[in-house]
């Protein structure tokens, strides 16, 4: 039987999978301590990634992140600084395009009004 959510399930090409790992969070020291022992404690990231049971794709996020805040990140890669202020600017734009219709609402309203 292939039910949702149930551990150890067989998929539909009769696959066992390994049950999901419920989703955890960790305190920016933690990641802080993970990633400098891979940039700075010469472990690899799967090397970390199984001492500290993570997974290897949260841990290389994490690092790619910490490379990106240093400036040696990737082409295009943004820090944390530029990613808030980003979230900040979508919101604030959405925010005025919803001001812009009102307004344009309000106006054309008051636009019948005058005989």
């Amino acid at each position: 039987m292939d039910t949702f959510g149930e551990v150890g399930t067989v998929s539909s090409m009769g696959v066992e999978r390994k049950p999901r790992r419920p989703r955890r969070s960790f305190t920016d020291e933690f990641k802080a301590s993970a990633v400098q022992r891979v940039l700075e404690g010469g472990k690899t990231i799967p090397q970390v990634a199984r001492d500290l049971d993570l997974t290897e794709s949260a841990l290389r996020g994490w690092v790619d992140q910490a490379r990106a805040d240093a400036g040696k990140g990737k082409p295009g890669a943004l820090t944390n600084s530029e990613r808030e202020e980003l979230t900040r600017l979508r919101k604030e734009v959405r925010e005025l395009r919803m001001d812009r219709e009102i307004l344009k609402k309000a106006a054309a309203f008051f636009a019948k009004e005058k005989p």
